[in-house]
């Protein structure tokens, strides 16, 4: 009988001995509803090295568990090494990422599609499922994301897409106008920020 063949490089039995330790989770509030994903990153001996998070708007819980996962090969592909192992407690996305369950909705098909593409630049790739409570600081930082978006409704911003990524240092939003043309922010950032703009109607 022939061997299978993964789409993933996961040759190794064990990861090699630089590599990046990611626990991510995803979550909406009402399913679909406000949601967001949470990422801690960490390296082979357990130091944080990152956190990552971000509101993405009304979407599903599968729909954030896939942005989580895309976000922590983004980060590994990005800082390096590229060899990571991922932590879930979605048992859905962990199947569907080993094969073992099939991807039928089209919206996941595109993200798990991404993914096996991210997936396959890395030289060692792991996923495996864990239980919501060895998954708390993610769970927690997909909260922090979906209480931002929230808090951003509620002062009467309009949000119908991914609002700010926010990273170690924590996200800031600045309040500010456009004159001849330049934006101008009420708050000092430093040279080379990266920023989002969105209109206030």
């Amino acid at each position: 009988m022939p061997a299978t063949h993964s789409p993933f490089p996961q040759r190794e039995p064990s990861p090699p001995e630089h590599h990046l330790h990611a626990h991510i989770d995803g979550g909406a509030r009402g399913n679909p509803g406000p949601a967001g994903y949470g990422v801690v990153i960490q390296n082979e001996a357990g130091k944080r090295i990152a956190q990552l998070s971000e509101y993405l708007g009304h979407q599903t819980n599968n729909f954030a568990e896939y942005q989580g996962l895309i976000a922590a090969l983004e980060y590994a592909l990005e800082h390096g090494p590229k060899a990571l192992r991922v932590i879930s407690d979605s048992e859905l996305l962990v199947r569907q990422i080993k094969g073992i369950y099939k991807v039928k909705n089209p919206t996941l098909q595109d993200l798990h599609a991404r993914a096996k593409q991210l997936i396959t630049q890395l030289d060692w790739f792991s996923i495996g499922h864990a239980l919501r409570e060895q998954n708390r600081d993610a769970d927690r930082l997909a909260n922090e994301a979906m209480d931002r978006g929230f808090a951003a409704s509620s002062a009467g911003r309009q949000i119908d897409g991914p609002l700010a990524r926010a990273a170690s240092p924590a996200h800031q939003e600045f309040e500010g106008v456009v004159r001849n043309g330049v934006v101008e922010l009420n708050g000092n950032l430093p040279e080379g920020t990266r920023v989002q703009v969105r209109v206030k109607q």
